[in-house]
Parts: structure tokens; sequence; C-alpha cells
């Protein structure tokens, strides 16, 4: 396998004008960032429509995209929206994920109204056929979100039975669906074309409060009223001391395995149609997952439980062929859960904050227990910036031994992570972009087991520089990590 890079930034922290990241224009200059720095793959998070806490992990549909994304200015320049109708640019470096919907929604609605007042002919037959061949989701998806809005955004379990949904507004729901499909397939071949490949990311778990589970609510387990028995979370670890509570419904996976998995394949086929690659989140999940007791107030008091393991792995592969996918291993991690993995020959993952953390010979993040299969992160959306874990008194003595391990003064340790990862034997190194840019803890994407002010971090313009781009790629050919051009064929 080539030795390659990447950056893992979410759209939404794109740079923009109206207040989130979004298909536009500076998702291509981010494009063209990346392959000017020599990058060859794009890791972004879920591409749902987030629910609580905003959170990309907590969506609305695991088949569905997050509206919040689609592209004002492509909307204007496809006629749905006159240039009056944009809103004035309110460029800013966090996502107002609130302002952000009640600018955007009624200007998606008014979109919608326009389409299906005009019915463009060869556009009209687009969207039917992409109703026609997204059908086994975008219905129900799409009814479920106008009842959701028909009942004030309530939890489904609490919708009034008298209230219906509008057929008027179902269909504006799969013209906004079709849109963000269009702009984010066109902004994917974009990137494809310039050699980047976008690395997806699917969890295990979708939330209660999706059209998933309303639509598929056998598959789940739930009581009589739709509410979860058990709940999905992991135990006490290094980002909790009381673990983590995360509140997804668990799976009834002996009545998935009924019609061989019939919901996954759906599931990752509709992922494969945006993304090039699939990271797994929680992998150690379809070996064994911990199940919470509903209405626990921490994780502590939880039971592992025996997940689909081959199973499922092996009814994807049928359907499929090889897999594209990443294991996202950490925490902890089980001699089961490595067998799985490895099984697969799936690539793991290892996160250089964690190699220095404690003096274990066989710590599997320190880089000399690399292996060519897996995937070497600085940090990871859910890890504090390089820089603000280097500045962090709890980890001075873990930076202390980073720095010695790397025979470095301390001058630039974010880029002797950087360069660390690069220059190791791991086959995929990806770089997350605040590391890229040096920022400090107030960039920091997540703080697992918190609410608020999350995900909300954005570049700003002035980030894409040139100069930073060419110290990257000088990097990458250092380590070779470029791009390796198919070799010229002599026909003489």
């Amino acid at each position: 396998m080539a030795r390659k890079s990447g950056i893992l930034l979410h759209p939404t922290s794109l740079p923009g004008d109206s207040g989130i990241g979004d298909f536009g224009r500076w998702a291509y200059r981010f494009a063209d960032f990346l392959a000017e720095s020599g990058q060859q793959l794009w890791q972004i998070l879920p591409l749902g429509p987030t629910g609580f806490g905003n959170s990309p992990y907590q969506t609305w549909s695991s088949f569905a995209g997050n509206p919040l994304l689609i592209s004002l200015d492509k909307l204007a320049g496809e006629g749905w929206l006159a240039a009056e109708d944009l809103p004035q640019p309110a460029a800013a470096s966090f996502v107002d994920f609130d302002a952000a919907a009640h600018t955007k929604w009624p200007l998606l609605k008014k979109a919608a109204r326009a389409f299906f007042s005009a019915r463009p002919a060869g556009l009209f037959q687009e969207f039917e056929d992409f109703c026609l061949k997204n059908d086994l989701w975008l219905d129900s998806f799409a009814r479920f979100a106008a009842l959701r809005e028909a009942n004030n955004n309530a939890p489904w379990t609490k919708w009034e039975p008298a209230k219906t949904a509008e057929e008027r507004t179902i269909a504006e729901h799969k013209f906004i669906q079709f849109e963000f499909h269009r702009q984010w397939l066109a902004l994917k071949q974009y990137c494809n074309g310039l050699g980047i490949e976008i690395i997806g990311d699917i969890p295990i778990f979708v939330a209660h409060d999706s059209a998933d589970v309303w639509a598929n609510r056998l598959l789940f387990d739930l009581d009589e009223k739709g509410n979860p028995e058990n709940i999905a979370g992991v135990p006490p670890d290094y980002f909790s001391k009381t673990g983590q509570l995360w509140g997804n419904p668990l799976y009834r996976w002996n009545e998935m395995a009924r019609d061989g998995f019939t919901w996954w394949i759906n599931r990752i086929r509709a992922a494969m149609r945006l993304t090039d690659i699939i990271r797994l989140d929680h992998f150690r999940g379809f070996e064994k997952f911990y199940q919470i007791p509903a209405g626990s107030e921490t994780a502590v008091n939880g039971t592992w439980v025996n997940g689909p393991g081959d199973k499922l792995f092996q009814a994807l592969k049928n359907a499929f062929g090889k897999l594209p996918f990443i294991a996202e291993d950490l925490g902890y991690i089980t001699p089961e859960v490595r067998s799985l993995r490895d099984r697969w020959k799936f690539p793991g993952m290892r996160i250089l904050q964690f190699a220095f953390t404690d003096e274990l010979v066989d710590n599997p993040h320190k880089p000399y227990n690399f292996i060519k299969n897996c995937v070497v992160y600085t940090g990871t959306h859910d890890n504090d910036t390089t820089a603000g874990w280097f500045a962090d008194k709890t980890t001075r003595k873990a930076g202390e031994m980073a720095l010695a391990y790397t025979g470095s003064g301390g001058a630039e340790p974010v880029w002797d992570f950087i360069r660390l990862a690069l220059g190791s034997v791991a086959d995929t190194v990806i770089l997350p972009m605040q590391d890229v840019l040096g920022l400090a803890s107030d960039a920091r994407m997540n703080t697992p087991s918190t609410k608020g002010d999350n995900w909300q971090w954005r570049m700003t313009e002035n980030d894409l520089r040139p100069d930073l781009a060419l110290k990257l790629r000088g990097m990458i050919q250092c380590y070779g990590r470029q791009r390796q051009e198919p070799a010229q064929v002599n026909a003489d």
C-alpha cells in the first residue's frame, strides 16, 4: 500500500459567510490547499443532520445529509434563491448552530418552493431519479422530518397522534436532501479529480430521536412505548472517570441477522456513495458492546454483551467485496477485538498523544510499535489540540517524554509531532487542521462527556496560506508520502 497523508477537517469548520462552513467556494479552496500541500486524503466527521448537542455523532438520520452544509450561494446560482435573499456576510471564528439554522432553514424551504414551482425538465427528472434511487431511506426520513416539524421538533415518542405530515413539507425535505447530495457529490468529484480521497465516518450507534429508529423499531432495544430499555456508552477510561453515557438505543443484533443485516448493508451502501473510505467509530462494539440500563446517571454500572462480530462483516463482504474500513480501536481494547480487526485486515488507529502517557513498552501508540497497516493521528476530534496538550499542566510529564523521544528542544513541539507521524512506518497519517495551524486548546473540536461549546471551531479565511502548504508538501516529500504517478511505459 502506498504511503499517504491527509487532513482531518469537518465541513462545518470551513470559512464562509453564513455562520457555518458549507459546500461552497471555501470547500473547493480547501481541496486546492490539500492538493497544494501534497495530501491525498480529506477526513471528515459524519455528515448527517445534527440534533442533540449539535454532535455529528447524534443525528436525525444515518442516511440523510445535514441541510446546514448546503451552500446558499450555489442555490442562488441555480436560480432557486435571489441575490437579495442571501444573508449579509457573517464570518465568525466559531459556529453558532442555532443562528445558522435560523438563517438557513427558511431559505432552504424557499428554494424548495421555487424549484417545485418551476419544475425544470432536466433537473426535475434528476430529482425524481434521486428519489427513486434512495427510496429505501428518503421517504421515511422526509416523513419523519415533516412530522418532527409539525410537532415543534419534539422527540418522536412525544408526537401527538393527531398531527400529520403535509405532502408539501415531505417534498421540501426530499428536495433539500437532493441539493445536499448534489453539492457534496460535486465537491467529492472535484477532490477525487485532484487525487484526494474522502474518509467518512460511521458511528456504530444511531440517535434515538432519528428516522432510523422511528422507521425500524423492531431492530432496536425499545420498550412498548418506544423508549430504550438499555443504552450505549463506554466504561471509565482516559476521557472520563465515570465513563461516557451516550444514550443511544442498542441494536437487536439477532433480529438484524434474520435478514442478513440488510439495514447495515443499506447503511454502508449509502456511505460508500458519499465517501471513498469509511472509519468505523467504536469498532470494539462490533465484538462486544457496553450495555447500560436506561435511566442511569453514569456509565459505571454497565455490562459487556456480545456483538455481531464476523457475521456482520461477512455479510458486508458478500455485498460489497473488499471493505474500505478503518477500525476506530481506541479505549479499552481486548485481544478479541484486535483479533476481529486483524482477521479482516482493517487498519487500526494510533494516537501520538496517547504514546507518552505511560512508560509501558508495549503501548501500541508508541511509534516504535507502529505497524504499516495503521492510521496515525497526532490527535483526533476528541483530543485537545497538540499545542494545547503540550501546554496542559496535567500532561506536562507526557510532553517531556515526547520531546525526549523526538530529541527536540521544544521550539516547535507541534511540528515535532507532525514529523514523528509522517516519518513513521504507518501507511497512513491524518493531521487535524488545528495541529497544522498550531492552534491552542480554544480550537478543540470536542471534549467527550461534556455538553455545550463543542463542534464549534472554524478556520479563518487567512488560514489556507501558501507558505503552510509549501511546508507540508516538503515534509510529505521528505517522508515518501507524495502521490505516486503511474510509471510511464516506453513504447519503444
